[in-house]
Order: C-alpha cells, then structure tokens, then sequence
C-alpha cells in the first residue's frame, strides 16, 4: 500500500516527508494507521549515525493508531483495533521466556536491521528504492506503519493518542526503571539525574512506588518546576555546587536507589558518590561517546554493596505494563498529559529544533 512518510536520508539533516510503499502485512505482521507518534532521542541518534540502522530509513518507534490489516495467523488484535506499538522481541530466546523480552538476545537487530527474518524489507519509495524499515519492528514516522503481533498492545479509544503514544518506549522506560527494574520500595529515597520526559517518568513513576524522598536533578529551572509539580519532594540544580553535597544535605545517608537519564559519565560518578549502603543505582541515558566509561572506587563505593545495573525498556512486558500505566493515568496517579507538546506530523523538524532548544518536553506529531 502507499503511505506518506518522513525519511532520513543523510545523517544531521532534516527528515523529508516523501510518498512510500509498503510491502504486506505478512504471516504475524500487522498493519497500523498512525495517529499520532513520539519523538525521541533514540530516532535522531539513528539518522545521525550513532546507531547501526542504514540510510535511507524511515523512523519512529512511539507510534499509536488503528490497525488497518492483519497478516494471517494474527489473534492479538483485529481492524479497528487502537494499538501503542512498542519494541519488538523474538519470543523465543531465554530472555523472552523468562519475562525479559527487553533483553531480548535478538533486540539490536530487531531494531536495527531493517529487515524480516528471511531478509525481506517492507519499505520502498515509489519509484522502487529499498529504505530501512521495521525500526523497533514499526517505522512509525508515517501514516501507516507495519509492525508485529508481538509489540502491538490494544489501548483504549478513549484517551488521546497523543498520549498513548509515547508509552511505547520513552515514557515505559522512565517509569519502568523505577517501577520494575529498581522495584523502589515505599519510604525509600529515589535520586533522578535529569528531568526530561525519561526521568520525569521517573518522578510519576517513584510516586506511585510511595517514595518517600523524591531529587530530581536537572538544570533548566522550568523543569525543576515541572518535577516539584510531579511529585518531586526535592530539586538540585547542579550548576548550584557538588552534587554529592546537595544531596546529602537532603539525604545524609544518601539515596536508596537513583537512576541516570542524562548519559554523562561525571553525573553517574557523582550518583555513585551519593548513595547509601546496598543502594542500587539504573543506567538508562545513552553517552555521546560510545566509549565513555565511569570510574569507580571499589573501596569507597563498591564495598558499600552499591549495585550499577544498566536499564533496557524498564524491564517492561508491554503487555502487562501499558495496560497498568493506562489505569493509572486513569486514576489521575500518572499525569502524563503535562509531559506532551503536538504537532503536525508535517512538522517534524520544527518538533526536532523546538525538543533540541529544550522549548518541549515530550514532542508528539499528530496526524491531521
């Protein structure tokens, strides 16, 4: 079928919106109208080279809409269907049959590749170029987009898309982490190193869990607005003096468990520094440098029983996870509506700069 798309063809530059074809849905594959779509670092990282996908591409992995078609031997979800569209996993690897499809052993070439198990790809333009498609198993950057069985989730058609959408991955992996991976127990103290739409998840996230002491860390001053708003019971601006010493004259013995969004190896060092005995401490920012690396004192920290583990997609079962996220945004426990700015999905590079000079949070396009 013929779709309007916006492609990346040349790493730094902008996305053009170009006519498409795409190929199915197959045996297990289901095809979605999007509504609407997130916008997040990791789509930019892959037009620009930092992740392995091939250009030309067509990108996004926030998607949300209405399933158009299905492929043959498709249970899951039916036309009409409203679905988020999430990662993709095998199903079949030790990780997935363990309840862990986010480490799923196939994942980076899930994402990346491009390509169907027999090395088919489903995206062309119209006059016959192959793109890269199936990014995190939907491409979603475009009016329809061709997904799996496997990470399509049923959502209600009552809640905007623009809302939904971002659960996909973003807004799932922030409060996953603090949900899920670190499990944070009540009364607990919870340290958030940056408070974009990722850790300010975080912050929903740590509130639901009945965190007692809630430190979002995080330059901008609106956003540290925005944490307090949240449910944040303290901020730190670090440009304000060591980060070690804010935080422990919040917390003298440190925080229980602290997650990082922000990828830079400084920040994680002072994390380290900032936690109490046996506090256990999630890696979910992507350096710049891909070689960055963090120095550790293993008799001032690592003695202590500090854990460093690193976090994929919040430790999420989608199935399981949107659904609860859902309820709670229900239940007015998860205020996601405060994190997401719309525009038009013509507009995706004005939502790229508009992200970029830090203006929005969470830049959704919208189709009209």
């Amino acid at each position: 079928m013929e779709a309007l798309a916006a492609v990346a063809r040349e790493p730094h530059t902008e996305f053009t919106l170009e006519p498409i074809v795409i190929d199915g849905p197959r045996p297990g594959e289901v095809l979605v109208e999007i509504e609407a779509v997130g916008i997040c670092h990791t789509d930019l990282a892959a037009r620009d080279g930092a992740l392995p996908t091939a250009l030309p591409a067509v990108l996004g992995h926030e998607g949300c809409g209405i399933v158009t078609k299905v492929g043959t031997g498709v249970t899951k979800v039916a036309p009409g269907d409203r679905v988020s569209i999430t990662f993709n996993s095998c199903g079949a690897c030790p990780s997935c049959t363990t309840g862990a499809p986010s480490y799923c052993h196939r994942f980076v070439s899930l994402a990346y590749d491009g390509v169907r198990d027999d090395g088919s790809g489903p995206l062309s333009t119209a006059d016959g170029e192959s793109l890269t498609g199936l990014f995190f198993g939907q491409s979603s950057f475009a009016t329809h987009s061709l997904a799996f069985e496997r990470n399509v989730v049923k959502v209600p058609h009552d809640i905007p898309a623009e809302l939904l959408a971002p659960l996909g991955c973003g807004i799932q992996t922030g409060a996953g982490a603090v949900m899920r991976s670190l499990n944070c127990r009540p009364g607990s103290t919870v340290l958030i190193a940056g408070a974009g739409s990722v850790g300010l998840a975080a912050v929903m996230g740590a509130v639901v869990q009945g965190a007692a002491t809630i430190i979002a860390v995080e330059p901008h001053r609106s956003r540290r607005d925005l944490a307090l708003e949240l449910g944040a019971t303290h901020v730190v601006d670090p440009a304000a003096g060591p980060l070690v010493d804010q935080v422990r004259a919040i917390v003298p013995d440190g925080a229980d468990y602290a997650i990082d969004t922000s990828g830079v190896p400084a920040v994680i060092e002072s994390l380290v520094g900032a936690m109490t005995f046996r506090g256990k401490i999630g890696l979910i920012g992507v350096p710049a440098d891909p070689a960055a690396s963090v120095p550790l004192n293993i008799i001032n920290s690592l003695s202590m029983g500090i854990t460093v583990t690193g976090i994929i997609e919040g430790d999420s079962v989608p199935d399981e996870f949107i659904p609860e996220l859902v309820d709670l945004y229900r239940a007015g426990r998860f205020p996601l509506d405060k994190l997401v700015t719309t525009f038009p999905f013509a507009k995706i590079n004005d939502a790229i700069e508009a992200q970029h000079r830090g203006e929005v949070l969470k830049p959704v396009l919208v189709q009209a």
